[in-house]
């Protein structure tokens, strides 16, 4: 199964070479190496900021030419230098270990595999932006597997095994390879041909309905950007690939040009027979709706200190609270307009992502701008301080889209100017011909749409600590805000954990009763003393939940709190002023005064 390749052509190989030891072998044939060609596997991947040492999983590193070994040397942690003979192939052989069951590296066993090219694939430094082919080899042992991918296929057979090809190391390395006995649906939306892969579904999966709604939501966002008369040749992809791995617990997605990598609970999924709608599977759509719009929004429109990557460090950029946040703001937006949710469904999810924010003490220590620099050392790299420490630039970021949205549909109202944050979107995606932009790009638009600067409102909004007015916008809307006694976890100021021996509390909050009381993350809430002075009894705490029971109408008690196996005799005093947000749809409703219409 070979095919002719340009001569400067970038070959690699890959076999799965040993499932149950978890190991891919790769051959990589650099056709004019450098006479000190220096390669190296990246630290990262695009769309999941965190250096994450793909060198580690590196192992078995040869380098040959015409049957001899070259001499090797390595550079750092993830590159390596090889002295190399003018005008001979250099061919390098490594082994790659993969068994990290995520969208963001690699997995191989006896049932399925699965690659990204940043864990796989050696750059060949000066030499990026040549042609790269990439070989996919049958495994013996699993005759029936396939592969799915968005790379370009030059000669493969009926499964996808073969010869594909890559204009360039970074496409490369954005086109994840599926490889298995998955199942396989077609669909075609607005003209381009779309494949949807599931691995690891249960029998009563309802690939029909999968396929129909995954449909609607690429038609919607694609007519979202280019209009009602999109087809092929509008859009940034000819053909796209949702590959979907199915597992007993997990959610996750990682975007690429023209495919995405998703992870779901197999419960998530949809059921034959079963017309209801679960939690789950919303939760699964509105996950395929978010990385579907990353095609456009991060993807092509992208942060401009982003316009190149960088594989070898930390790519730093204050933009992800749009890349990110607006995205998570359409994510359930757009599910609504594809009409696979109704009202009540999407203001049920808005009331959450408020109720985030809110309870989130970081929000007043850091701004979504800073919240998008430090993604590299804090957002994913979480811990019992992070919600005291840092702001979500996918929750906060989602209501400053909200803010920005209804702001400017207000202005619009008041005859100030025709705008909705939909305009801003596309406008943004002319302007910057759907390359990378800046900041100043989207000011300049709302400047252009608008007549006036919004300078002081992403300000304030983005580059502040402040609180975002989502209650006046809200209200402006017509809708009511009902604002309802806490749980019991929030109104006490920590996260917990309900266990057999007791509550294990894994976040204290800022300010809250838990920390003033000196509950630390760690503890384990064993049990209550009723009263200032243990007057309503002493009682064992299996549920957070139980405690209203226990109190009754009493606000004091004492917590007996095990830490480092001594028995702690808290005090605490139940607040009573912590509320939660409810949204209550607006009546009457005007059509086209809420976004979702």
């Amino acid at each position: 199964m070979k095919a002719a390749m340009p001569a400067t052509a970038l070959h690699y190989q890959v076999e799965a070479a040993h499932l149950h030891a978890h190991l891919f072998r790769v051959t990589l044939t650099i056709s004019a190496p450098a006479a000190l060609q220096t390669v190296s596997l990246p630290v990262w991947i695009p769309g999941s900021y965190l250096v994450r040492e793909f060198a580690k999983n590196l192992q078995h590193l040869l380098a040959q030419q015409q049957g001899q070994k070259c001499v090797l040397t390595q550079q750092d942690k993830c590159t390596w230098q090889i002295q190399c003979m003018q005008g001979a192939p250099l061919m390098l052989s490594y082994e790659v270990y993969a068994l990290d069951n995520s969208v963001r590296t690699a997995w191989l066993d006896g049932d399925r595999g699965f690659f990204n090219g940043t864990s796989l694939f050696l750059r060949v430094h000066g030499q990026e932006a040549q042609p790269h082919h990439l070989q996919i080899q049958p495994v013996a042992s699993q005759p029936h597997w396939q592969v799915a991918t968005g790379l370009k296929a030059v000669k493969v057979n009926a499964r996808g095994l073969g010869l594909y090809a890559a204009a360039n190391y970074d496409e490369l390395v954005d086109c994840p390879v599926e490889m298995g006995a998955f199942w396989r649906g077609e669909f075609t939306a607005c003209g381009v041909p779309h494949q949807l892969v599931v691995a690891g579904a249960l029998p009563s999966f309802d690939k029909a309905r999968l396929i129909a709604d995954t449909k609607k939501i690429c038609e919607t966002e694609i007519r979202f950007w280019h209009g009602d008369q999109a087809s092929a040749r509008h859009t940034p992809h000819s053909r796209y690939v949702f590959m979907l791995n199915a597992v007993d617990e997990g959610f996750g997605g990682l975007e690429h040009r023209n495919s995405t990598a998703l992870i779901c609970g197999r419960r998530d999924l949809p059921r034959v027979g079963e017309a209801k709608t679960s939690e789950g599977y919303t939760t699964l759509l509105g996950l395929i709706s978010h990385e579907y719009f990353h095609t456009w929004n991060v993807k092509q429109l992208r942060p401009y200190e982003l316009a190149r990557y960088d594989y070898s460090q930390e790519n730093y950029t204050e933009l992800l609270w749009f890349f990110e946040g607006f995205t998570s703001y359409y994510d359930d937006l757009l599910l609504r307009r594809a009409g696979l949710m109704d009202d009540a469904s999407y203001f049920k999810l808005l009331n959450k992502t408020l109720n985030q924010v809110m309870q989130t003490p970081g929000r007043r220590i850091q701004s979504v701008a800073q919240s998008s620099w430090d993604a590299w050392v804090k957002y994913y790299r979480q811990d019992e301080n992070t919600p005291n420490a840092t702001v979500s630039y996918y929750t906060k970021g989602a209501l400053v889209a909200l803010c920005l949205d209804l702001s400017l549909r207000h202005e619009s109202t008041q005859e100030k100017g025709h705008a909705a944050l939909d305009d801003v979107m596309r406008a943004l995606w002319q302007r910057c011909q759907g390359g990378p932009m800046q900041e100043e790009d989207l000011l300049a638009v709302l400047q252009t749409l608008t007549g006036r600067s919004w300078r002081k409102e992403i300000k304030a909004w983005v580059h502040s600590t402040g609180e975002l007015p989502v209650r006046a916008l809200l209200t402006a809307q017509g809708l009511v805000i009902h604002e309802d006694e806490a749980q019991m976890a929030q109104r006490l100021g920590l996260r917990a954990v309900d266990g057999p021996a007791g509550v294990q509390i894994k976040v204290v909050l800022r300010g809250g009763a838990a920390e003033q009381a000196g509950l630390a993350s760690g503890d384990e809430w064993l049990g209550v003393e009723v009263g200032a002075r243990g007057q309503g009894g002493s009682w064992r705490l299996h549920k957070l939940d139980d405690l209203k029971n226990l109190l009754g109408t009493e606000k004091r008690f004492t917590a007996w709190v095990s830490r480092d196996k001594r028995l702690l005799r808290l005090p605490l005093t139940l607040p009573t002023q912590a509320v939660t947000w409810r949204l209550a749809m607006p009546a009457p409703r005007q059509a086209g005064q809420w976004p979702a219409v």
